[in-house]
């Protein structure tokens, strides 16, 4: 009888070696940061004093807009070195670019208002006055106008990008009914909009400038960051309660997975994969693995604080703004950026 004990433990004792063995040759569905398709290839000290938000890639030119709360600079996409700084802002959010007006346009939040800048010279042109939270901005080339969603005043506000700032006004606000975070255009009449206390997306024609659907983010809440596959009509929804990523149908507001994504994520990006950076310092990437099935296939690890970031689409390279951190000051609740540690974050292709 004991002899039977024994060795039928020690038959489930090889059992479970061999099912142990077997599960950690498997391939992981998200594999560690330095062994699946894109890995930190370099990190540019900027330094410079102020925050971040939004960072934009002009491909083109190779430069990266990066607002820095009351100014904004111009890197090298190469090199991180400071082409321009574009000063004049009091709290700033984000840059478009329109290439045929020769004009950016920066969102500045705390002024409610639109700084324009010369695309060669750098130079400051004028403000447009917007509403309060001047936020997220894009260029929707549908209409032709440049978009911006203003968070405490819940609306979207067009502006034409050749405006002539010393008579003109932007046009009319469009009302949402919710606070608005961020947005993508299909560039075919219709941009969506994130609402992060409705838990929504906002559709809104941009012929008419007319809200005319919503959908919900369920199983995701608190929707930040929004990108879109323009091919195959996707949205890429960042949420922050609970953490996913969201892929849903452009057409009809259904939503074909939702991933699980680390803490803190305020900006999604799409290129052939999809991105989440995110505020604990993972970047997610994943992708379509089956026709309709979506997956996490890799978790690059970023410093903290790289929430945001912009993309290269010719390069498939992507840049993400942070900065070295601190122990939170007495009656702050969380630590403090140290003085001068701005730095780019680069993030390539495995093999670049």
């Amino acid at each position: 009888m004991r002899k039977s004990k024994i060795t039928r433990a020690m038959v489930r004792l090889s059992l479970a070696v061999l099912i142990t063995s077997f599960a950690q040759a498997q391939p992981s569905a998200s594999t560690p940061g330095g062994t699946g398709p894109y890995h930190v290839s370099q990190t540019f000290r900027v330094g410079g004093e102020g925050g971040w938000d939004y960072l934009t890639v002009d491909p083109e030119h190779k430069l990266l807009y990066v607002p820095r709360s009351t100014h904004t600079m111009v890197l090298d996409a190469s090199t991180g070195k400071t082409v321009a700084d574009i000063p004049g802002q009091k709290r700033n959010h984000g840059v478009a670019i329109v290439a045929s007006a020769g004009r950016g346009f920066i969102t500045d939040g705390e002024d409610a208002s639109v700084s324009v800048f010369d695309l060669k010279t750098y130079a400051v042109l004028g403000n447009v006055k917007t509403a309060d939270d001047s936020d997220g901005v894009i260029y929707d080339s549908a209409s032709g106008k440049v978009l911006v969603v203003c968070g405490d005043a819940g609306v979207m506000i067009p502006i034409s990008p050749d405006l002539d700032l010393a008579t003109g006004k932007a046009d009319a606000a469009v009302e949402l009914g919710g606070k608005p975070e961020f947005l993508a255009a299909d560039g075919q009449g219709k941009a969506y909009i994130n609402l992060v206390d409705k838990d929504q997306v906002a559709v809104v024609n941009t012929k008419t400038m007319k809200v005319v659907n919503k959908w919900p983010t369920a199983p995701g809440g608190s929707p930040v960051g929004m990108s879109m596959d323009l091919a195959r009509r996707l949205l890429f929804i960042g949420c922050r309660k609970p953490q996913k990523l969201v892929v849903m149908g452009a057409d009809d507001g259904k939503v074909l997975a939702d991933l699980a994504i680390g803490a803190g994520v305020d900006a999604t990006k799409f290129d052939g994969d999809a991105f989440a950076s995110c505020g604990d310092g993972t970047l997610t990437v994943a992708r379509e693995t089956a026709p309709g099935k979506f997956q996490v296939v890799q978790t690059v690890q970023t410093p903290r604080g790289a929430r945001t970031m912009g993309i290269d689409p010719t390069t498939h390279t992507l840049y993400l703004p942070t900065a070295e951190f601190g122990p939170p000051s007495e009656g702050q609740s969380r630590p403090r950026p140290k003085p001068g540690s701005f730095m780019v974050v680069v993030v390539s292709p495995s093999g670049k």
